[in-house]
This record gives structure tokens, C-alpha cells and sequence, in this order.
């Protein structure tokens, strides 16, 4: 059985300013995690997720590859790391009124797995915080236009 995560946010932005925040390199690392990510379909890319020695954690490279990539619509990559292998990270913008609505998901989190339902709360985890830190960084560049 596979879980996948599914998240909405509503963001007071156009989706251009979205768009940005999700396929612009540096404004990803602002947001994620540094990364070599280009919104080019094929191209291979990583996150490099920091370490965190107060709960353990020696820092991991996630593998990517751009799966879907159509400006300002539907963003799509893979997700590998750990066990985790090809789960897809999607994010879909639609206009609402003034406004961007995100359909986030990541999906193929493998729970039958021994690993999979701790991979599946982890990621729960890092993409709210990561959510809500978009959010943020959405927030903050309205002040800079």
C-alpha cells in the first residue's frame, strides 16, 4: 500500500510570483534545501537536506529528475532518498480571484515497507514546515516588486 501526501494553500499572489518561488533556484533553497535545479523536463537535480546533530540526523542528498515542467501550470519531479526511491512531488497553481491556490502532493511513500511509514511521517513533517516557510518567502517578495 502507498500513502501520499496532499496539501492546499492559498497564496494572495499571482501565480507568475508563485511559479517563480517553486522553479527558481535560489528561491528554492530560501524555501527547501540547496540544489542544482533547473525547470528544464529530464534535467537530473538534488536537494542537499542539511544535518541536524541534536536529533541524529547526518544530512541526505535527495535525487531528482524534472518530469513535468509547464509555465505557470504544473510543476513534477521525482523524489529519491533512503530507501524511498521514484515518489513524485507535485505541484499544480490555479487562479483564485486576485490570488494562487497550490495542489501540492508527494506521492509512493511504500508503508508495507519497514522503513515507509517513517519515511511517510518525516515527509509529512519537512513539507509543512517547507509549506509554510513558501509561504513566507511568497510573502516577502510581494514587498520587493
Amino acid at each position: 500500500m502507498t500513502k501520499a501526501i496532499r496539501r492546499e494553500v492559498l497564496f494572495p499572489r499571482p501565480r507568475a510570483a508563485v511559479w517563480r518561488a517553486i522553479t527558481d533556484r535560489a528561491t528554492l533553497a530560501e524555501w527547501m534545501y540547496p540544489n542544482d535545479f533547473e525547470p528544464r523536463v529530464g534535467h537530473h537535480f538534488t536537494f542537499r537536506v542539511p544535518p541536524n546533530p541534536k536529533v541524529g540526523f547526518d544530512g541526505l542528498v535527495v535525487g531528482c529528475e524534472v518530469l513535468e515542467c509547464e509555465p505557470p501550470d504544473r510543476l513534477v519531479f521525482s523524489w529519491s532518498a533512503g530507501g524511498l526511491v521514484d515518489s513524485r512531488v507535485s505541484f499544480r497553481l490555479e487562479p483564485d480571484g486576485d490570488g494562487t491556490r497550490l495542489f501540492f502532493e508527494h506521492a509512493g511513500f511504500d508503508v508495507t515497507q519497514p522503513w515507509g511509514e517513517q519515511a511517510f511521517r518525516g515527509a509529512e513533517f519537512g513539507w509543512a514546515k517547507m509549506l509554510k516557510q513558501l509561504a513566507a518567502v511568497v510573502a516577502a517578495a510581494a514587498g520587493g516588486e
